[in-house]
């Protein structure tokens, strides 16, 4: 999963040390709000972190484009181990409930232990159920499925 810091000169040195992709303000500028611009750099990376400070700049210096592809960078402070917060981003979980009755979430990859797999899918099902209505009166059944593997029914 590919991060990029949007940051002040101390997020951007520190992301330097890491050998994470940034871009500071400068950066940003010479984009000039071009869609298409905005729009290749949302696809080329997974996820973005930014500076306290770079937050209410984002909007007026890159427009809408980061907000339509559901990549808004996650806000970083001068305190922030970036190392710590890169890895707590790859391991968040998002559910999107489009128009369709099923969800389909990630969650977990190859390198993890069956262990940690068993504790993330668990997590994510709580949470999931915790936020319908009638929590588990909404749920039909429950598949877990590897990416090549065949679908597995654990509920229902």
């Amino acid at each position: 999963m590919k991060i990029c810091v949007l940051g002040d000169a101390v997020h951007c040195e520190g992301a330097q040390k890491l050998d994470m992709p940034f871009k500071s303000v400068d950066d940003l500028k010479k984009l000039n709000k071009n869609k298409k611009m905005v729009k290749k750099l949302a696809q080329t990376f997974d996820a973005f972190m930014a500076s306290q400070t770079m937050i209410p700049q984002i909007p007026r210096l890159l427009g809408p484009g980061l907000n339509k592809a559901g990549k808004f960078p996650t806000m970083i402070t001068h305190t922030d181990n970036l190392e710590a917060r890169a890895n707590e981003i790859r391991s968040t979980v998002k559910f999107q409930l489009k128009k369709v009755l099923c969800l389909g979430v990630a969650v977990g990859n190859v390198g993890m232990t069956p262990d940690e797999l068993k504790n993330n899918c668990l997590m994510a099902i709580n949470f999931l159920v915790s936020l319908l209505k009638k929590n588990w009166q909404n749920v039909k059944t429950l598949h877990l499925k590897s990416t090549m593997g065949k679908p597995e029914r654990i509920f229902g």
